[in-house]
């Protein structure tokens, strides 16, 4: 409900007017920034396009508070999505208010006591340095030095990816004694394999680089773990192998182990890169107790097949994956639907029903709204694979179903489907099946499963047959 609120906030903003939505709205937006993330997420998208709706550009200001907290958050997308709505906010800054209210709120970040409010502020520089005045503009690059020699590394590379983009805004002059100067630090950065190039690299960082993996501090090891695939995609491709093979697996195998999560879930990440089945095996009991560890496997999940093979991802992985479908995190349960359609291609129809169909249909009940919304995706994923004919034997049936659910939000997710399925299944399967269906729930108790028919209707009318 309260995403739904928040997917609203258009129209909440409309019937209040501006006056009180700045005076009220904004302020409880910003009183109130503690939520799910997948509710912050949301927030921080909206937010972007709101500026009509405080009165213009002159008012525009009054959207920083909230965007600004958002920006700190832990949660990456959320800080992302904060960070790309004050980029599209700044250029509707009049000068003045970007020297009065946007470029503080820049200093604020950079200057902030968490990580996450710095590698934010990374991303703001470029998009108010332009037209401020000469005195700000230096205090801009003071900043941007001070976060390219942060002490965090996470700072220092978000610094390294925007570096680029600033260098495109600041004067000649300017490039060459200031932005200069701060490639080479980044370039020396011990942080950067490959500015050493191969020799050092396999002579040098190699030993280094296990002395880290192998570190008594957790946050280091993690750290480490999180390069491994990063560090052997840089390896030259005539040594790779044999390092691999004689020098990072031990160390990897050890981790695999590790007592930390923070380690495991870091590694998890590195999954696939140049490992074969034969010398480091992924099973069930490898998939962490940790959400972030089972994560960051299913996000390499293809990287994963191409090394152990189908065979022993059936075998092996799919137990865990079934389990993860069910995971108690949102976030898990989201990026195993995501990788439905390619498991399901690599499998085929017959076993993809035997295993995973029944979770598909599951996660269209889902009590998380995003899960409903991806699961639809999925299922229009699915038949444009599997093609009509499965669709009528297998999918069809049961979506229709849910039109006679108790749960309203249920009924409103079997319209979704229909809309989204419509096109892959074609006209003659539309009409036949689901248009009965859609036209029963024209007299549906609930307004908002009313609406939605409506919209259907309008939606789905072209491609219906006209007699």
């Amino acid at each position: 409900l309260r995403l739904n609120s928040i997917k609203k906030l258009g129209t909440i903003a409309l019937a209040l007017g501006v006056e009180r939505t700045r005076a009220e709205l904004i302020p409880f937006l910003t009183d109130t920034i503690y939520d799910e993330d997948e509710v912050l997420l949301a927030l921080a998208e909206q937010l972007g396009s709101f500026t009509p709706l405080v009165g213009g550009p002159e008012h525009v200001h009054c959207l920083l508070p909230p965007l600004e907290s958002l920006a700190t958050v832990e949660e990456t997308v959320v800080r992302d999505k904060a960070v790309d709505s004050l980029r599209i906010i700044a250029d509707q800054h009049s000068q003045s208010d970007l020297e009065n209210y946007f470029v503080p709120l820049v200093k604020r970040l950079a200057g902030g006591d968490w990580f996450t409010s710095r590698t934010s502020a990374c991303g703001l520089f470029s998009v108010c340095y332009k037209r401020v005045s000469t005195n700000v503009k230096a205090e801009l690059r003071q900043n941007f030095r001070n976060l390219c020699a942060d002490d965090t590394p996470m700072v220092r590379r978000a610094a390294a990816g925007k570096l680029g983009e600033f260098a495109k805004v600041v004067e000649s002059d300017c490039l060459k004694s200031d932005l200069i100067q701060l490639f080479n630090l980044l370039a020396q950065d011990e942080q950067l394999q490959s500015a050493v190039g191969p020799e050092i690299t396999k002579n040098d960082l190699v030993p280094a680089f296990q002395s880290l993996l192998k570190d008594c501090e957790a946050e280091v090891r993690a750290a480490s773990a999180h390069k491994v695939k990063d560090f052997c995609q840089n390896l030259s491709p005539d040594v790779r192998e044999q390092i691999i093979m004689t020098s990072m697996l031990p160390c990897v195998k050890d981790l695999v182990a590790d007592a930390n999560q923070h380690v495991k879930s870091a590694l998890a990440s590195s999954y696939g890169c140049n490992f074969t089945y034969e010398s480091i095996s992924i099973k069930p009991q490898s998939i962490d107790e940790c959400p972030e560890v089972r994560l960051n496997i299913i996000s390499n999940l293809d990287c994963v097949n191409e090394v152990i093979g189908i065979k022993q991802l059936s075998q092996s992985l799919l137990p865990a994956i079934v389990e993860l479908a069910e995971d108690t995190k949102w976030r898990v349960r989201l990026a195993i639907i995501e990788y439905m359609p390619l498991l399901a291609g690599q499998l085929g129809v017959e076993f993809f029903d035997e295993k995973l169909n029944s979770l598909c249909m599951t996660w269209l009940v889902d009590h998380v709204y995003a899960i409903r919304e991806a699961a639809t995706l999925n299922l229009k994923k699915l038949v444009e694979k599997f093609g009509k004919e499965w669709a009528q034997q297998t999918v069809i049936p049961k979506v229709l179903q849910m039109s006679r659910d108790q749960n309203y939000l249920h009924r409103l997710t079997c319209l979704f489907c229909i809309n989204l399925l419509a096109e892959p299944c074609g006209q003659e399967l539309t009409t036949k099946l689901m248009l009965p269906t859609i036209v029963s729930m024209g007299s549906d108790p609930v307004a908002n499963v009313r609406f939605n028919v409506a919209k259907t209707l309008q939606k789905l009318a072209p491609q219906l047959d006209q007699r």
